[in-house]
């Protein structure tokens, strides 16, 4: 859904592919280590890969699925979105998630070029601990910074670009669920057994 409707508003790709140099997954690796030291832990920044574009060396051809590439022609700002509906996240998968965003990150950058705007987000499309409440998965908040979070509400506003984006969407799923609800209950009666 978030997809459709993200296409009214941006450009949508569900990859990236281009040059890697091994420089930066060298760097990416280092970066995540110092995320997770249970000593003189680094904490997440934006500003924590803003140097990662400045390599040079071997690369390689790299293509990534992502969930979410995003391209805002009207602010030329490229989105590198993480979907988990609701965010929880164990130690090994927020890692791996980071790491596949910086590979993205910097396939694109070495792309579109070192000063091309591009932001990494996690998102989820419901907050698990209630609307407008703090967001506090801790695994995730490791290895993102609060600046990289997307959590429901900003997520629909941003996919909708409407500051009422989030509103919209719980509107219309109020109104529609029925259709929801009977197709699940199709699905129970065809496959479940009764009782």
């Amino acid at each position: 859904m978030a997809i459709s409707i993200a296409k009214l508003n941006y450009d949508v790709c569900q990859h990236v592919e281009g040059p890697l140099y091994k420089e930066q997954t060298d760097l990416i690796a280092e970066l995540l280590e110092q995320y997770k030291r249970p000593v003189n832990r680094r904490t997440p920044s934006v500003k924590d890969y803003a140097d990662i574009t400045k390599v040079s060396g071997a690369a390689s051809t790299k293509r990534h699925e992502s969930d979410y590439y995003l391209f805002d022609r009207e602010n030329n700002i490229h989105y590198l979105i993480e979907l988990k509906i609701g965010g929880d996240l164990d130690n090994k998968k927020a890692r791996s998630e980071k790491e596949a965003l910086l590979e993205q990150y910097c396939i694109l950058t070495n792309t579109l070029g070192a000063d091309a705007n591009v932001k990494i987000l996690f998102a989820t499309a419901y907050n698990r601990y209630g609307e407008g409440r703090p967001w506090t998965q801790g695994r995730v908040r490791q290895f993102f910074a609060e600046e990289e979070l997307c959590i429901s509400r900003n997520f629909w506003n941003l996919v909708c670009q409407s500051e009422r984006g989030y509103d919209i969407v719980i509107d219309e799923y109020r109104k529609n669920a029925y259709i929801i609800n009977e197709a699940l209950d199709e699905i129970k009666n065809a496959y479940l057994p009764n009782g």
